[in-house]
């Protein structure tokens, strides 16, 4: 190689770093730009073979001007021949789970029915399986060539993964024209690499070199003046300057000065229209078969280029021949011999195969994709590898054209490649269909691009449903899409209001159910609908009166629960409801049915008091996306929603790692999706408890979290949030300005419970100052719907609120009702802020002792910070350390079983030791786990639960469920300052186990299963 000394430099040093063994050792990234023709396919081909001789594995690609529709056509050339021979139980082990993520992505196995992987989650998969090659098979070099030419969806994964090189015994190298590369593939331009380096830009021969080039071929006897026009000529394209050479020796040119003016017609011959006149003059079939080649691409099967071309295979190898001799086709290159890849025929430079490709008549061309379509599929290759092809043809009305471009579609859909399959049913739209298969097709398009098209989503639905539908079931379908991607556009009305008119015109009762479950659904998340408390009337009604038999009545019957929450009805009734949902597996990706209903069943029971029930629903709903190969909105969710219960319980630091790892995942969604709403105002809510308001704020105005608020419902409702961080901050009256304006959007809708947004009890201490009756007013009614929900987490936090507020000769008595409930609730925060507010009260050591450990217990810095400064100006010493452990103890064992007896029914066997025989099977020991959950019985271990007898958001006090007397008053032993201690061991208890006093019973079950 001439002029490449500086490049292959750095090629030998990066390979001596990635085969090294020193502290500087490992891998990197190298990038080398230019136009065409200036070496680079060349200079990889070198690198390749320096590192076959340092013993690397090579993984090699390159991307194809024809092939950059076809769906990860790269990532197959770089891990499929590594994987070539595999059986499929061997692939099954080798991948685990990933299998059926990546599997159809990398052509090792078809697609399986069901919800197919997001483009996030197969990047994930992608992401696995090069790094498990990386690490099985180091040291790796990975070389793609034409990176510009690679098709959207390899290229996106491989610009992602690149920074990862330099963590890896991996060199990762790319060559592209830096004119023709993608926006998303700017790792390659920029190189994220520890060298800090740019891109290596290749530059033209210097004269020298040229004439270097000239006389190795042709002579030293070529002088001065031939060897400067051959430069001249070429302007220092090495490809033209080589191929120039090899024409002056075929043709017998003599190198010399009187030659030179015939070296401009020479070098004119070997691109563009000089190149298709010496390609006429091979003859007619050599012409069909270097078409037939072009048309085909890289990697040429000659049986299939002969089929194209008409031609039988004798004359099939002729015209190969012949093409060779001219220079414009070359066998498998050494390289890849050498790395022995099924390699086809290639065109000797891509320059060659874009000339030939543009020289063929435009009618002749579109017609030759139509015949290397159907040899395509003849040939077995599948009708994803003929889609590419029927792309480029024109509208014939071919049935045989649709039926192959919806059988792609499909395949590329369920392999994780949405934008290919939209492009594919949209030429096929354009075919255009049969008129009864229209409608068909136009929903098919909008499945495929509502994650890219929102906007075209709607319009091919809506299209889809102007057309005369035969089929019912799929008539259903287009509506329930319709309406999801309406609700997901944040048109929560529209999604509605295009059910609602599906429903009147649905005579089959079941799939008339079914619509009314998805407009109830989409109506609970529409934070401005007109009529909430008629509909949930008619929710009320209608789940009353099923008995979960199916999905679809336990998804109506899931909603009730969510909507007896929100409107604050007795903790019994929602547990009651969720409890019914339950009794049958729930699957949360399940693929025609979404997964917001199984996440509205689990944070119910986290506002009933139930968060280690939510928790155990979530850990394995999240799982469930894993599997399902779910990694980017929905794995979100479940991060960011995880991280809301483990708030709840009072583990903030875990709370805001899980709320963090949400966010990391919703930044790769896009800003100002839902999901990003939900975890930036989770993680707010976090920082704020952790005391680091200055933090909250910075990342509240990175993230432009404030108005205008989102359309649809959030929890934590996001204005409220707002409103809370603007009161951290000591701006009560622009806090007190939010906080009404959620009650003016919350009240008329019903919504009024306190456990599920405390707006009341924020806008009090907003207003307490100005306004102290207010303030009280305020409290006193938020802390009567808490004890109306029966929630021991709501009651106590609007009791401390309504301590904070009240005249001095109350609070105490409101403080010390605070923390006899909470010390039986999971809201371990809640106790610690309860604790903290009573012991400064009282002045009392002991009670600011506890609160302190709570506090730290619990993450709560600041709080514990502030409280140990009050502790130490009382008198009292400073505590060290928590002894708290993680699992439970044995005290806290029998203290929860000592609770389950005194609170258990007369109708239940408790054995002989007077324990259920759950309870009395558990392990004993010092420090057992906790439980994963705590389960969920029908009547929540608060007695029998019964449908509210008033209507639903009716004013508290007017259902006729029993009261939930245990939770609203202090139970036996849980009285402060002048009653008996409070039972800590218990309350430590209820805290791990991640329950109420109340749902003992059910978690003390779940944990012996658990410990089992």
């Amino acid at each position: 190689m001439v002029e490449r000394e500086t490049e292959l430099a750095i090629v030998d040093e990066a390979l001596d770093q990635l085969t090294g063994t020193g502290p500087d050792a490992g891998g990197t990234l190298l990038a080398f730009s230019g136009p065409a023709g200036l070496g680079k396919t060349t200079l990889l081909a070198e690198l390749r073979r320096r590192a076959h001789a340092r013993s690397c594995t090579v993984l090699a690609a390159r991307g194809g001007e024809q092939e950059q529709s076809q769906p990860f056509h790269v990532a197959r050339q770089l891990i499929q021949p590594q994987l070539a021979g595999t059986s499929e139980q061997e692939l099954r082990a080798a991948l685990g789970s990933w299998y059926a993520i990546v599997g159809p992505a990398l052509g090792l196995c078809a697609p399986e029915q069901g919800a197919p992987p997001d483009p996030q989650g197969l990047r994930d998969g992608l992401d696995w399986v090069l790094t498990h090659l990386v690490v099985q098979r180091a040291p790796v070099t990975l070389v793609l060539d034409d990176a510009h030419w690679a098709d959207p969806e390899s290229l996106g994964w491989l610009a992602a993964y690149a920074p990862r090189a330099e963590h890896l015994p991996l060199l990762l190298v790319a060559a592209y024209r830096p004119d023709e590369l993608p926006a998303h593939a700017d790792a390659f331009r920029t190189l994220p690499g520890r060298a800090g380096q740019r891109p290596l830009s290749l530059a033209p021969l210097t004269a020298p070199a040229v004439a270097t080039l000239v006389r190795e071929t042709i002579g030293e006897h070529a002088d001065d003046a031939f060897c400067k026009e051959a430069w001249a000529v070429t302007t220092g394209n090495p490809f033209e300057t080589v191929e120039l050479t090899a024409k002056i020796q075929d043709k017998g040119l003599p190198p010399v000065e009187a030659s030179a003016p015939l070296l401009r017609d020479l070098a004119a011959a070997q691109r563009g229209s000089g190149l298709v006149a010496r390609l006429e003059r091979l003859g007619p079939s050599t012409v069909r078969f270097a078409w037939a080649c072009a048309i085909l691409g890289t990697a040429i099967p000659q049986d299939l280029a002969a089929r194209v071309a008409a031609l039988g295979t004798e004359e099939a190898v002729d015209a190969t021949g012949r093409l060779r001799d001219a220079r414009i086709l070359s066998a498998a290159t050494e390289a890849s011999a050498t790395e022995n890849t099924d390699a086809g025929l290639e065109f000797v430079h891509p320059l060659i195969a874009t000339a030939i490709y543009r020289a063929i008549p435009d009618a002749l061309r579109v017609a030759l994709h139509g015949k290397a379509a159907a040899a395509v599929v003849d040939a077995g290759l599948g009708a994803s590898a003929a889609a590419r092809h029927l792309l480029e043809t024109h509208p014939e009305n071919d049935p045989w054209v649709v039926r192959t471009l919806r059988e792609a579609a499909g395949e590329n859909l369920r392999a994780g490649a949405p934008e290919a399959a939209r492009r594919q049913l949209a030429r096929a739209l354009r075919e255009p269909p049969d008129f009864d298969e229209r409608a068909a097709v136009l929903y098919e398009l909008g499945c495929a691009s509502l994650l890219t098209e929102p906007a075209n989503t709607v319009n091919h639905l809506r299209a889809a449903l102007a057309e005369p539908i035969d089929d019912p079931a799929l008539r259903q379908g287009i509506v329930i899409r319709l309406a999801q991607v309406l609700a997901h556009s944040d048109r929560l009305a529209e999604a509605s209001e295009s059910l609602a008119r599906e429903i009147a015109h649905t005579p089959d009762v079941r799939a008339r159910l079914r619509l009314q479950s998805k407009q109830f659904m989409w109506d609970a998340f529409n934070a401005a609908e007109t009529d909430s408390p008629a509909r949930s009337r008619r929710l009320a009604r209608l789940a009353d009166r099923l008995t979960g038999r199916d999905l679809t009545e336990r998804y109506v019957i899931g909603l009730r629960a969510w909507d007896a929450c929100l409107r604050g009805e007795p903790v019994d009734v929602v547990l009651h409801h969720a409890g019914r949902v339950l009794e049958q597996g729930f699957s949360w990706a399940h693929e025609d049915r979404g997964f917001e209903v199984p996440v509205l069943v689990a944070m119910a029971h986290m506002y009933a008091d139930r968060p280690g029930r939510a928790d155990e629903l979530f850990e394995a709903g999240t799982a469930e996306f894993e599997r399902q190969g779910w990694r980017g909105a929905h794995l979100s969710f479940g991060y960011s929603l995880r991280a809301y219960i483990r708030f709840r319980r009072g583990r903030l630091a875990e709370a805001e790692e899980l709320a963090r790892a949400g966010l990391q995942l919703a930044e790769r969604v896009g800003r100002g999706t839902p999901v990003h709403w939900y975890t930036i105002a989770i993680l707010i809510t976090t920082l704020l408890a952790r005391g680091r308001t200055d933090e909250a704020w910075e990342l509240a105005r990175e993230h432009e979290f404030g108005r205008p608020f989102p359309a649809a419902v959030v929890f934590p409702d996001s204005q409220t949030v707002y409103a809370e961080l603007l009161l951290a901050r000591g701006d009560t009256k622009a806090a007190a300005a939010e906080l009404e304006e959620v009650d003016r959007r919350l009240t008329p809708r019903g919504i009024q419970n306190p456990a599920w947004c405390p707006w009341r009890l924020y806008l009090a201490r907003a207003v307490a100052a100005e306004d102290p009756e207010r303030a009280r007013a305020l409290a006193a009614d938020a802390l009567r719907r808490a004890r109306a929900f029966g929630a021991p987490s709501g009651i106590g936090q609007a009791l401390r609120v309504a301590a904070e507020v009240a005249a001095p000769r109350d609070r105490a008595g409101l403080l010390r009702e605070a923390v006899a409930v909470l010390a039986a609730s999971p809201a371990g925060y809640e106790l610690a802020r309860a604790l903290a507010a009573l012991g400064t009260e009282l002045r009392d050591e002991d009670l600011l002792t506890r609160a302190v450990v709570t506090a730290r217990e619990c993450g709560a810095d600041a709080l514990a910070a502030e409280t140990a400064d009050t502790l130490l100006g009382v008198g009292g010493g400073f505590p060290c350390g928590s002894s708290r452990e993680d699992g439970l103890t044995e005290e806290e064992l029998r203290a929860a079983r000592r609770a389950v007896r005194a609170e258990t029914a007369p109708d239940v066997d408790f054995g002989p030791a007077g324990e259920s025989p759950a309870v009395a099977a558990m392990p004993s020991g010092r420090a057992m786990a906790s439980s994963p959950g705590s389960g969920a019985v029908p009547d929540g271990g608060r007695g029998t639960a019964s449908a509210p007898g008033g209507e639903p958001g009716a004013a508290p006090g007017r259902a006729s469920a029993p009261a939930p007397a245990p939770a609203t008053a202090p139970a036996a032993g849980l009285t402060v300052d002048g009653g008996p201690e409070p039972d800590w061991a218990l309350s430590d208890a209820c805290r791990k186990l991640g329950t109420d006093r109340s749902g003992l019973k059910a978690a003390l079950e779940a944990f012996a299963r658990s410990s089992r």
